[in-house]
């Protein structure tokens, strides 16, 4: 198979698997688990380089190619990184609690959870860009405020069952042993989140 070819394949099974995400994210997750594809990647790494393309635009207003360049890559580092200490994390929790998983399954089901979480940091962007701050208390801003509250909530718990998902298939976990994993995981994940936050490259975690 060529390249071209490929990126085709990869390129439907990444949407049909995004759309499942959307509708039916329990059987979505168990074909993740069983035949997903490592080349499914390529568009997660994608839609990260777009965002913080965009990310460093916002950040840095003046047209200064070594500016845009250095936020570009603190900001894609700093993702790596967390994306990083969030699979190996899990991966070791896995077998800690008795679990064989397969690194390579863990990887493509936590990079699906990036889905809801590029989709609100994007979006944030974009709305920082139309209507930047400071936003009026006028009926229409209490009601953009409201709303921008439901889709953030609404993601938030997207996101929340994709990581379940990823910890009941990508390790084979029942509910209880889930929760155990995600307990075990839950300080490192934080504390890395809060260095993130005092070194300044997010202050919202980014995982």
């Amino acid at each position: 198979m060529d390249v071209m070819s490929a990126a085709i394949v990869y390129g439907v099974s990444f949407g049909r698997t995004v759309w499942g995400l959307l509708t039916r994210p329990y059987e979505t997750y168990r074909r993740i688990a069983g035949h997903g594809k490592l080349g499914e990647l390529i568009f997660v790494v994608a839609l990260l380089v777009i965002y913080f393309a965009l990310a460093s635009a916002v950040k840095v207003t003046a047209f200064r190619p070594f500016l845009l360049t250095r936020q570009f890559i603190v900001l894609l580092m700093g993702a790596v990184s967390s994306i990083s200490i969030s699979v190996g994390s899990l991966w070791v929790a896995g077998r800690l609690f008795g679990g064989k998983p397969k690194l390579e399954v863990v990887l493509l089901a936590w990079a699906y959870t990036l889905i809801p979480t590029v989709s609100w940091f994007m979006t944030t962007s974009i709305l920082y860009v139309l209507l930047p701050p400071p936003r009026t208390t006028s009926a229409l801003g209490i009601l953009f405020s409201l709303l921008f509250l439901v889709f953030s909530a609404t993601l938030l718990w997207w996101k929340v069952t994709l990581a379940y998902l990823t910890l009941r298939f990508g390790l084979k976990f029942d509910f209880a042993k889930s929760v155990g994993v995600a307990l075990f995981c839950a300080p490192i994940l934080f504390g890395w989140s809060y260095l993130l936050y005092k070194a300044g490259i997010f202050k919202v975690p980014f995982l």
